[in-house]
């Protein structure tokens, strides 16, 4: 096993992980609930999408051609809440996640210790897949807490429900045995 291509496998897992996070979070809540926010300096759910998207398209698109912080990007743009329904932000957040996997899925294991910029800072590739990852999960993160108080008891749980850890536990070994013996 080679661990370059090993490590693009784990990770381009890891990052449809989180995209299903967010997707689940955001077919949880309603039409209104997308637009939502604790106080005026907080962000809803939708301006961290189209947060997301932009940062997504800006830092894959020519991914190891072009400085990940393209001249087109209007970041600022992106925090202003203007998104007007859930179906408009799934295609937003489509659009980031698939430039994303496009150009993960065209990456090398050889391509990994290459060096891109982003803002003109050298970083090796792994360095940026590294970056982008941690970002992407605090703001999924965010998404996901958002969610969790938008719905309250209503949240349907997207990991163990609390008091589950036990019966979660037991139906995972018994799993993982049946498919060692298979």
């Amino acid at each position: 096993m080679e661990v370059g291509s090993e490590y693009l496998r784990v990770v381009i897992e890891r990052f449809d992980s989180l995209r299903d996070l967010g997707v689940k979070t955001i077919h949880q809540i309603s039409e209104e609930g997308i637009h939502w926010k604790y106080n005026a300096e907080s962000n809803s759910i939708a301006v961290i999408v189209k947060h997301l998207s932009g940062n997504m398209v800006s830092r894959w698109s020519d991914f190891l051609t072009s400085d990940g912080e393209k001249a087109s990007r209007q970041r600022d743009d992106e925090f202003e809440d203007d998104i007007p329904s859930k179906n408009e932000l799934l295609t937003v957040w489509d659009s980031g996640w698939n430039t994303l996997f496009t150009a993960l899925r065209s990456l090398t294991a050889e391509d990994l210790l290459n060096q891109i910029t982003i803002r003109g800072e050298n970083h090796l590739v792994i360095e940026a897949i590294e970056r982008q990852m941690a970002h992407y999960a605090y703001h999924v993160g965010q998404i996901v807490y958002i969610g969790k108080q938008i719905n309250g008891n209503e949240w349907e749980s997207l990991s163990i429900p609390k008091g589950k850890s036990e019966e979660y536990l037991k139906h995972m070994l018994e799993k993982h045995k049946e498919e060692a013996d298979d």
